[in-house]
């Protein structure tokens, strides 16, 4: 059963999108990820959302460029945490869906995160610590994972400060 589902607008989305894949799955969380568009193929997106909640899905991670309609799509048909990565695929460098995927009306929110792979990470962290609420094992391995960036700070900063001697 997937906790995570990862939708992207595009094939060409794929290496902006898969750290979040590949992060989530670092943690153990099994994920879904596809293509789905919110213009070209609705009924497509609207048949996923049906399927995927009835196994137990609780968290969508949409990812799309220009337009960016992919998240808004998803939060109108669900009431599940809906997570928006914002793509730089248009010709505003990623402004046009940042606007897109944020700018959502009231009772449809769509939580918004960085452009592109940073996003993608992000995406993961957010999804992964709304799981974590009730997952005391994945709130472990998260606060294991904060202290490895913590400690990769640290290090890079003694040895700057060595080599600056």
């Amino acid at each position: 059963m997937a906790k995570v589902a990862v939708f992207m607008g595009s094939k060409s989305d794929e290496s902006l999108v898969r750290p979040c894949v590949d992060l989530l799955e670092s943690w153990g969380l099994s994920c879904f990820f596809t293509i789905s568009s919110a213009h070209r193929t609705p009924e497509r997106t609207e048949e996923l959302i049906r399927a995927l909640e009835a196994e137990g899905c609780r968290v969508y991670i949409c990812a799309a460029g220009m337009a960016a309609h992919l998240a808004g799509a998803v939060a109108a048909r669900t009431i599940r945490p809906v997570i928006g990565i914002p793509l730089a695929s248009g010709g505003l460098g990623g402004l046009d869906a940042l606007l897109s995927t944020v700018m959502m009306p009231a009772g449809f929110p769509v939580a918004t995160v960085a452009l592109d792979k940073t996003g993608a990470r992000n995406a993961a962290w957010l999804a992964a610590q709304i799981l974590a609420l009730e997952d005391e094992s994945l709130a472990a391995r998260l606060r294991r994972a904060r202290e490895e960036l913590r400690a990769e700070v640290e290090k890079n900063a003694s040895l700057l400060q060595g080599n600056a001697d």
